[in-house]
């Protein structure tokens, strides 16, 4: 069974929610997925990862939330080369916050895509203005994800 892991940047466990949200729907798509919600460049690259969902919210000026810097930190310090990494992106937001809405997971996604990680499909950007529950945007995402990248492998 091909593994999936989720990797999560939460402040308030808004995105933790949402990977905890979206578990099933890789489950029943035939994954066996592990959810990191203090993730470490090791949870990353110490075992093959071939697919990854990344739950990042963001705070501040566009920063990552604090549980989240360590791994972006040593992902651009040690430049692990992610060739071989095909991922999925959820942002979650505040347009209110303007130029930096997303900032986190705008900012990851240039990372991976700098060490030679493919993202697959679309980055989900949910705005906090918009939709109060951010996993009533992020499951139809998932959905639509796992068939238009046809990830569905049970």
């Amino acid at each position: 069974m091909p593994m999936l892991k989720i990797f999560v940047g939460t402040m308030y466990g808004g995105a933790l929610d949402v990977a905890e949200q979206v578990k099933p729907l890789f489950e029943e798509a035939g994954y066996s997925v592990a959810i990191y919600d203090n993730p470490t460049l090791k949870d990353l690259t110490g075992s093959p990862t071939e697919l990854a969902l990344f739950c990042v919210s963001t705070t501040g000026s566009g920063d990552y939330p604090g549980n989240f810097v360590p791994f972006a930190r040593a992902i651009a310090e040690q430049s692990p080369g992610l060739g071989s990494l095909r991922y999925g992106l959820i942002a979650l937001g505040d347009s209110s916050y303007g130029e930096t809405f997303c900032g986190a997971g705008r900012q990851l996604d240039e990372l991976l895509q700098g060490q030679g990680a493919q993202r697959l499909g679309e980055r989900l950007e949910v705005d906090a203005m918009e939709t109060f529950m951010a996993d009533d945007a992020a499951l139809p995402w998932v959905e639509e994800w796992i068939e238009s990248e046809a990830l569905k492998v049970a």
